[in-house]
């Protein structure tokens, strides 16, 4: 089938896109490391499992998730200063080269029987230190080879790929991972990535920003995932609006909350069930399934008051694991995991307009690069707490603690509401003069 046909059964907004040779290189490269990563998830876990000293399986299922995404946290808040100038197309080339070659070792010590767990964590923090960087890098290389009328169909046509990863990758991971070992799983999203380093390395927009300096500099320097001067701004500005606190405070602890509870399924699957791959891929699928599906819903959600609508998801996600407590068997929590994806699902685009709304236009761009910068580093912190919890409690209770705590997270977000909407309605006393 030639490429007019294939791009006629695309819907007329995105078939433009698909004139520019540059963008029918990077996209399915891009879809491809996103399907690498979305196996990953489960690869993962279920090697750290698998290389486990006897006993220590939770603590080191803590600390790899924790590795695969705080460094690049990390990396986002330090590299700033030499990066944040960098054209786009670099930035995303020396993520997708460093990710390809860190996580190819994984295999290859795997096969070798070298694959210590401190090399494992060493190998997966490596591979993430400028993945933030990465990923600002491929919006503003869309945004570089592509005009300005047709970069949101682009953003959501890679969006969908991302989307699309979170289902389809942990599925056909469960499966693969009853026939190869999951290293070669993680060997397959390094390949990913040497493809996508090889594709950028073709495009023609990406050799016309290697300038990197004067006025193209600074429009590349847009890419950057934080900017410290506008994070310390933003935080400035974020102490004389105790709402937006509020806003920032919840989502905090929302993603706190969660880091545990995604250390602990894997371990609740072999554990627990005493099942294998297959079972954790299908429980992460269905919650990417209903995530996509939870998102989707976001716009109809914003005909309610939103400060509500955001405390019910929050309340939500967190009644959906309580039944991993109480020994539900797996098609209730495989269900209730779904039914969580659905619900978690609108709720970063929600927060994200509660701030568009309550912030002057003039500060947005700032105010939001501070709430970048405070919650770089929630999930991972989360997940790196998982591992001693599930030592300590074991994995079903620590799914359970996790939902607990976060439909109080709820409850208290909700009380600190009204009383905040009690102070503003309560006029102030009037002294009578004597």
């Amino acid at each position: 089938m030639t490429r007019v046909r294939t791009t006629r059964l695309l819907p007329q907004a995105y078939r433009p896109l698909f004139a520019h040779a540059d963008f029918r290189r990077l996209l399915p490269a891009l879809a491809a490391s996103d399907l690498g990563d979305g196996m990953s998830v489960v690869a993962v876990a279920w090697l750290a499992i698998e290389i486990a000293p006897p006993g220590q399986s939770g603590m080191l299922l803590g600390a790899a998730l924790a590795a695969y995404a705080l460094p690049g946290a990390a990396g986002a808040l330090l590299f700033g200063r030499w990066l944040r100038r960098l054209p786009a197309g670099r930035l995303l080339a020396a993520d997708s080269r460093i990710r390809a070659v860190l996580l190819g070792c994984v295999p290859l010590a795997w096969a070798a029987g070298v694959l210590h767990p401190v090399l494992y964590v060493a190998l997966l923090a490596g591979s993430s230190v400028l993945h933030a960087w990465g990923n600002a890098g491929r919006y503003s290389l869309l945004a570089q080879i592509l005009p300005p009328d047709q970069r949101l169909a682009a953003n959501a046509l890679v969006g969908s790929s991302v989307s699309a990863s979170i289902v389809v990758g942990p599925a056909l991971a469960g499966f693969l991972a009853a026939v190869i070992s999951p290293a070669w799983l993680i060997g397959l999203d390094a390949l990913s990535f040497a493809v996508l380093a090889a594709q950028v390395g073709r495009l023609r927009g990406a050799e016309a920003g290697r300038g990197g300096t004067g006025a193209k500099g600074e429009r590349d320097g847009e890419a950057a995932p934080v900017d410290a001067d506008r994070s310390a701004a933003g935080l400035r500005l974020l102490r004389k609006q105790p709402e937006l606190l509020g806003v920032l405070a919840l989502t905090w602890f929302f993603n706190f909350l969660y880091g545990p509870a995604e250390v602990a399924l894997p371990l609740h699957v072999t554990d627990d069930l005493h099942a294998g791959a297959g079972l954790l891929g299908l429980y992460w699928t269905l919650f990417g399934a209903g995530a996509v599906l939870g998102g989707l819903a976001a716009g109809a959600l914003r005909r309610f008051p939103l400060w509500p609508v955001t405390l019910g998801i929050v309340a939500g996600w967190g009644l959906a694991l309580v039944p991993f407590g109480l020994g539900a068997p797996a098609a209730v929590t495989l269900a209730c995991f779904t039914l969580g994806g659905l619900i978690y699902g609108p709720f970063t685009a929600l927060s994200y307009t509660l701030f568009q709304e309550r912030t002057p236009a003039a500060s947005l761009t700032t105010v939001l690069a501070a709430r970048s910068a405070a919650l770089l580093t929630a999930g991972p912190v989360g997940t790196a707490l998982g591992g001693p919890l599930i030592t300590l409690l074991g994995p079903r209770q620590v799914l359970a603690a996790s939902g607990l705590a976060t439909v109080a997270l709820a409850v208290i977000g909700a009380a600190i509401r009204v009383r905040g909407l009690r102070r503003v309605r309560t006029p102030a006393p009037v002294s009578r003069p004597t």
